[in-house]
């Protein structure tokens, strides 16, 4: 039997890419979703086609850099489900950019995102966590929180950040209070990041990177199996990324 039957995972950035195909694979876990991303009718054909399986899952939309949201959404979750077992903390953004492109707004929406939104989130689910000495933070990482790349320096600077609060949560959470921190860094894969970038050469730069890249379910499975882990063993940083990726 799975450790993650009757769990309740809140996935953020769950409309599409990781996120979708995490609370795909953890719900066919017996697991109870609650889906969030801005996306509202992305989310709500996400939690149907759940359903549609046999699986249980409710969603809502969120803004992970507006605090209130994100309140509302822990909320929402123990309203519906009683209890908030897993945050996977999944929304983000990687906007490629020089330093000599001044992308101000990219580094600006990067910073709001990745390290707002994740603290965002932790801060609104760790009440219900630590009323119950249990839980399990599961923070988005990257590769890029490891060796920093060309065009990447915005983005590598967020993901050092994550690797850096899951440490200090891993140590103090996990050891003090029972509640987990893990990380998942994944190196390049297919979510359409690269469409997304705006600088012109940032773009092209993202979309060569991206011509490597592995399925978004190859990073779900090694979800399922950093979350699905009995009480007593923490993973705590699992990188998973492209053979043909050299770094």
């Amino acid at each position: 039997m799975s450790n993650l039957q009757g769990k309740t995972i809140v996935i953020t950035g769950a409309s599409s890419g990781i996120g979708a195909a995490t609370a795909k694979a953890l719900a066919a876990r017996g697991a109870n979703i609650v889906l969030t991303a801005r996306d509202q009718d992305g989310l709500d054909q996400l939690a149907a086609d759940i359903r549609q399986t046999g699986g249980t899952a409710v969603a809502k939309a969120t803004d992970v850099t507006d605090r209130e949201q994100v309140q509302a959404l822990a909320d929402f979750a123990v309203s519906t489900y009683g209890t908030i077992d897993v945050l996977f903390n999944n929304a983000g953004l990687m906007l490629f950019s020089f330093w000599k492109d001044r992308a101000l707004d990219d580094w600006n929406r990067m910073l709001d995102v990745n390290i707002r939104g994740y603290l965002n989130a932790i801060h609104a689910v760790l009440p219900v966590m630590l009323e119950r000495n249990s839980g399990h933070i599961l923070n988005m990482a990257s590769v890029a929180g490891h060796q920093i790349g060309d065009g990447a320096g915005v983005y590598s600077a967020t993901k050092f950040f994550v690797q850096a609060i899951t440490e200090s949560m891993r140590k103090e959470l996990g050891v003090r209070e029972g509640i987990k921190a893990s990380s998942i860094s994944p190196g390049v894969i297919d979510t359409g990041w690269a469409d997304k970038v705006n600088d012109p050469t940032g773009k092209q730069a993202a979309q060569e990177l991206n011509q490597v890249a592995i399925s978004p379910q190859s990073v779900a499975d090694a979800i399922v199996y950093a979350l699905d882990q009995p009480a007593n063993v923490t993973i705590n940083d699992l990188v998973i990324s492209p053979t043909r990726q050299n770094w």
